[in-house]
């Protein structure tokens, strides 16, 4: 646990960006404090009328990244919604798929249901998912949030994402960020919770109080939904055995893992059909692995098996909306039915709901040292194509992370230096004078 635990940098103080410097917080450094004022509220449109962000024009590869400082700030137009200043976001895989056109129908029509009534282009499109920063404005009936307070959240696939300088999302998809993560590890989690949780407890039916010796096992456990889930599961009490390669197995364990199986040596379902049955598979790797997978599961005893890998997207993508929804309805009618006929087995697909009071949750479990951040890899905001480059890759070990507001950071920084610096000068001078005095 210690070597994971040594990826975790704990910040006491998280210094806010230039930008926001009216926010109350309270900068300590160096023994001095600098406090700045509380905004009540900050119209975005007062702060600048553009933004930078990167986008893109069409669907495709890595090459329809596009960087901007054109994009509009998407201001707040409704009484619930919340602007934030974005200091990291992170990628997931989904970020690869929508940037291939993945999904891109019912997104659309979850964007604006008259889409499909017409022909306009969502695009420019941000991607990101994963957003840490801070609340610069706020709706007239947001009553959680204030500007100046530092906020994480998971924004949803249908809304334009976080790789800009500001976002905007309703206040029932925001969270207060974690006290002792910095804005760079908070971005690791919120996406992969939100969707770990929406599995586990919405699809799956544990929560802490009834996971107390489950047995459950986890396909491809190492990337970020793997190492979440990990972690959530042991704090509530369960046995989790995890496949991955064997060059994984020490961050797997590192993390709580009671049992790993490496999938590049041997049979993987010979090896876990040698272990005692499970009470629930969370599957993060799809294909052929239901195949086998759900013979590993406790017949006739409420056991469910739970895929993240779900083919609604890609059937609305290349059948339309209607057929698409309809065939991916039946195909989970029919494989619903045939196992819960053959072995008493509940076959489920798990999805990402946007959840801030679950994101409340999951803050207490952070700040009490039970969830740690796992970031693989970090770049700045001038090299996202490289970081969807890295996360291409495959073979995630957690996170890759983006940090959007580091250059803000470091002039944040340097103005709290500079004014305590000068705190501390005046005040020696006043000693001086009172000595001479």
């Amino acid at each position: 646990m210690g070597s994971v635990r040594a990826m975790v940098s704990t910040r006491l103080l998280c210094l806010l960006s230039a930008k926001v410097a009216g926010s109350s917080k309270t900068l300590a450094r160096a023994g001095c404090s600098v406090c700045f004022k509380r905004h009540v509220s900050s119209s975005p449109s007062r702060l600048q009328s553009c933004m930078s962000a990167w986008v893109i024009d069409q669907y495709g590869t890595n090459g329809v990244l596009r960087y901007t400082e054109d994009i509009t700030i998407p201001t707040v137009s409704s009484p619930s919604e919340v602007m934030i200043k974005v200091h990291a976001a992170s990628l997931n895989p989904l970020d690869i798929s929508m940037r291939g056109g993945y999904g891109a129908k019912l997104l659309k029509l979850r964007r604006d249901p008259m889409s499909v009534m017409d022909s306009d282009s969502e695009f420019p499109l941000i991607l990101g998912r994963d957003v840490s920063g801070v609340v610069v404005d706020c709706g007239s009936e947001v009553t959680h949030f204030a500007p100046g307070d530092e906020v994480w959240a998971a924004v949803p696939p249908w809304k334009q994402g976080c790789l800009a300088e500001f976002v905007t999302l309703t206040e029932y998809e925001v969270s207060h960020k974690p006290e002792l993560l910095s804005h760079t590890e908070a971005a690791s989690i919120p996406y992969v919770a939100s969707t770990a949780l929406s599995a586990l407890v919405n699809a799956g039916g544990l929560c802490r109080d009834s996971s107390s010796d489950k047995r459950v096992l986890i396909t491809g456990g190492s990337g970020g939904v793997g190492t979440f889930s990990i972690q959530l599961l042991k704090a509530w009490g369960a046995h989790v055995t995890v496949t991955c390669s064997q060059n994984a197995e020490g961050l797997v364990r590192g993390l709580g893992a009671d049992e790993v199986v490496d999938y590049t040596t041997g049979d993987v379902a010979e090896q876990l059909e040698m272990m005692e049955k499970f009470d629930l598979i969370l599957d993060n790797v799809g294909g052929d692995t239901e195949q086998w997978a759900i013979g590993l599961l406790k017949p006739w005893s409420g056991a469910k098996y739970i895929t993240l890998v779900t083919p609604l997207l890609l059937s609305t993508d290349s059948m339309g909306l209607l057929d698409g929804t309809i065939h991916a309805g039946f195909t989970l009618h029919t494989k619903a039915i045939q196992n819960i006929i053959s072995s008493g087995v509940f076959y489920r697909w798990g999805f990402y709901a946007p959840d801030g009071p679950a994101l409340d949750e999951v803050k207490k479990l952070v700040d009490a040292g039970k969830i740690l951040p796992v970031v693989e890899a970090q770049f700045p905001f001038t090299q996202v194509p490289q970081a969807f480059q890295k996360l291409e890759q495959g073979h995630a070990r957690g996170k890759t992370v983006v940090r959007v507001a580091e250059k803000d950071d470091t002039q944040a920084e340097e103005l709290a230096q500079n004014i305590c610096t000068d705190t501390a000068e005046s005040e020696l001078g006043v000693q001086g004078t009172a000595k001479q005095n």
